[in-house]
């Protein structure tokens, strides 16, 4: 590492030579700066990946990076090459602080992305007791200790109370980031003390980002004075009360326009860092700084229901790979542990890492008793709201930056934000291994495990092809079904009739746009009535004509990104059972798991409630999928569902040992699906099994028995160029008149 250090140093010194004896040549000042970047980068990225190894949070390697290449450590041993490269000139500081505060504001963007406030608002009492508690405690801790502070530890002894404010803030702020990654690495993420840490942490960020905002204001003002207190106030509480009311709805209209209209690559990740820009100038103007409006962006886009797995890792990839390392490592370089040889700074440090942890500690643990939590419960929430980490980094360098805390106060802050960070990971393993799984808790768990293998539980965002007729309208309305459970967006293409020449095409496409939100309105009651979920977000329902051919229409749209394509069209089967030469063009033009939904005879009896449904299950994953689907339809118009499975038995002595196991393996079938049942609230399904008949005629005389209102089969696509589904499918097709919905995936 030194030799590297001695390189880059030798090499700048050449450029620096070169640069005076070549006119026009690169200034020396964006050389350094590439060269203090990919220095950030290589170590940080180096100590971020061994840190993480042995437990620790990659943020405290890249933290390790800056201490290492600072004065702390280089600019300690080699103070020459030090100076080299990482001089001490105005203009290459404002280098680095223009790309330290475009830093600052991404790291917000993305916490702010990854504070999911449907979980704080499903926790409920218990977090908002341990998050007041939590930061009043080592907030009051932490401006007290501002009083005492020496003179000489203060910028300008005489705004000791805008230093106070700020120590405040810094103890009593938790890293929401740190904290849900170890309660997610301990399997505690779904369970309820888990729910608790992070719904806390998640209200103690943004309170304190709120905070944050209102210390800058004053010590913009240069202390409190009651009209511009009275104005920091009122527009932080206007700009929040706006953001997320109207603006939470604005920033969804605007990620969903420029998904769907821009054919630019990575164009939502740009109008992404456009309401961040705009939302921090806004927060600038009103006197609270840009880091609420940075924060508060994020968690915008992070709650809007189009923005996609994809996306959102394009944006976290330039963050975590790019802006972390870099503002982390400059974060540490402001730092310098040489003044930690005073025994008096030392004992000063060591009493403000006591203060912090006591305070932290303090306040979560009395919020938890207060809540009715265990004492062991309350033990393990004090350990995990200690970890401080990248937010209080961010916060010190803030008050650094703005002239508020002196360089040793800062360099005290982030060695606190080091020393407790690192303790935190195996003080919370260690409490979280004490705790005992509760009954709820395993539920919650094996419903979140059925959930990971789901099909309908991944999807976000539902694509309908209809047009009108029976059939279309039928998937328009199944659609909404499964939208309304979950609050996902949804794009309906009137796709016109083969040969229809209707004379009010806007009054049919409002038509199906209300058959879809109709349903959605079916599918968000039903959730709302299972005890245990969330509250789903008002489906966005949009509908348009479409004049294009069918295959280029889907094909068009797909590629806005879609999870499953619902297909009505007026002829979806030829008298063969194969499908109509429409349905074959629609999956041409759609990758993805598609919906065939055919109303067949009974398409009004469908509308109703309390219908019959018919679901062939035989242990292959098109089929389980068909199954969920079958569940996930019934949940929202209160159907009875039965689920058939076709056995082939033999009575010839020989075979008995392959009839047990055949009779297992249907055994650890139906209980999958009894279990996948329950987990869209069917406590108790009709369970029938059918043997020695080929499959199609079992799926009909069963459907005839239980006099079965639709039957929903899933299927896999076979290669060709036609639409396939197997013989069987077929077969069903030929012989059924009812209504039938084939998930071919």
């Amino acid at each position: 590492m030194i030799l590297l250090l001695a390189a880059v140093a030798c090499s700048t010194e050449s450029l620096a030579a070169a640069d005076k004896a070549a006119a026009g040549a690169m200034g020396t000042g964006e050389v350094i700066l590439i060269a203090q970047i990919a220095l950030l980068l290589l170590i940080g990225r180096g100590l971020g990946e061994i840190m993480q190894r042995f437990g620790q949070p990659t943020v405290i390697g890249q933290l390790l990076a800056g201490l290492i290449l600072g004065p702390s450590l280089f600019g300690w041993l080699w103070p020459g090459a030090h100076h080299f490269v990482f001089p001490e000139g105005a203009a290459q500081k404002n280098l680095l602080a223009g790309l330290s505060n475009v830093g600052v504001m991404m790291l917000l963007l993305l916490t702010g992305m990854e504070t999911d406030m449907k979980l704080a608002r499903s926790v409920g009492k218990p977090a908002l007791i341990v998050a007041a508690a939590g930061v009043t405690v080592p907030f009051a801790c932490g401006f007290a200790l501002g009083w005492f502070l020496p003179r000489a530890l203060l910028q300008d002894p005489g705004h000791r109370l805008v230093a106070a404010l700020f120590l405040g803030t810094a103890l009593s702020i938790s890293s929401i980031k740190i904290v849900a990654m170890i309660v997610r690495e301990m399997n505690f993420m779904r369970r309820n003390l888990g729910q608790i840490i992070v719904a806390s942490a998640i209200m103690e960020d943004t309170a304190g980002w709120v905070i944050v905002s209102l210390t800058l204001g004053i010590a913009g003002a240069g202390g409190i004075t009651p009209g511009s207190l009275a104005l920091t106030v009122i527009g932080t509480t206007v700009f929040l009360a706006f953001s997320y009311t109207i603006g939470r709805r604005l920033v969804y209209w605007l990620i969903r326009s420029v998904n769907d209209s821009f054919a630019s690559e990575y164009a939502v990740v740009t109008a992404i860092l456009i309401v961040m820009c705009v939302l921090a100038l806004i927060t600038q103007a009103i006197g609270v700084n840009t880091v609420l409006g940075a924060f508060v962006a994020g968690v915008l886009v992070g709650g809007s229901p189009i923005l996609t797995q994809h996306i959102e890792d394009q944006l976290r990839g330039l963050i975590t790979a790019f802006m972390m390392p870099i503002f982390f490592g400059l974060s540490g370089l402001s730092a310098d542990l040489t003044i930690l040889k005073d025994p008096h700074l030392l004992f000063l440090t060591a009493a403000l890492v006591a203060v912090a942890s006591f305070g932290k500690f303090g306040g979560a643990f009395a919020g938890g008793m207060a809540s009715g939590l265990s004492a062991r419960e309350s033990l393990a929430l004090g350990c995990a709201m200690n970890a401080r980490g990248s937010t209080e980094v961010i916060v010190a360098s803030i008050g650094l930056g703005m002239g508020v805390l002196t360089r040793n106060l800062y360099t005290m802050i982030v060695t606190m934000a080091i020393v407790t960070t690192m303790t935190m990971p195996p003080l919370l393993r260690w409490s979280l291994a004490r705790l005992p799984l509760r009954k709820q808790e395993r539920e919650r768990l094996e419903q979140e495990n059925i959930d990971a293998r789901g099909f309908v539980s991944r999807f976000e965002r539902l694509l309908i092809a209809a047009d009108d007729s029976g059939n279309g309208r039928l998937a328009t309305r199944l659609a909404g079904f499964i939208a309304g459970q979950r609050g996902l967006p949804v794009t309906v293409l009137h796709l016109p009739k083969h040969g229809s020449h209707r004379a009010e095409p806007n009054r049919t496409t409002a038509e199906l746009e209300a058959v879809a939100t109709s349903g959605a309105k079916k599918g968000h009651q039903a959730a709302m009535e299972k005890a245990g979920e969330g509250r789903p977000d008002r489906v966005d329902v949009s509908a348009r004509m479409e004049k294009e051919a069918v295959d280029s229409a889907v094909a068009k749209e797909s590629r806005k990104g879609y999870d499953l394509l619902f297909v009505g069209l007026e002829t979806m089967r030829n008298a063969d059972g194969t499908f109509s030469s429409n349905v074959d063009r629609v999956a041409q033009g759609f990758e993805g798991p598609l919906a065939l939904t055919i109303a067949g005879i009974s398409s009004t009896a469908l509308f109703s409630t309390g219908i019959n449904i018919l679901v062939p299950v035989n242990g292959t994953e098109p089929s389980r999928r068909g199954a969920e689907m079958a569940f996930a339809l019934s949940r929202a118009s209160k159907a009875r569902v039965t689920a058939l499975h076709v056995a082939q038995r033999t009575t010839r002595e020989g075979e008995r040992p392959a009839q047990r196991g055949r009779r297992k393996s249907e055994q650890a079938l139906l209980e999958d699906i009894s279990t996948l049942a329950g987990r869209y609230g069917h406590n108790r399904i009709r369970m029938a099994v059918r043997t020695n008949e080929s499959p199609d005629r079992a799926i009909l005389a069963e459907a005839r028995r239980t006099r079965a209102d639709l039957i929903v089969i899933g299927a896999g696509r076979r290669a060709g160029q036609s639409l396939y589904l197997g013989q069987t499918i077929a077969s069903v097709l030929e012989h059924w008149e009812g209504a039938i919905v084939l998930v071919a995936t």
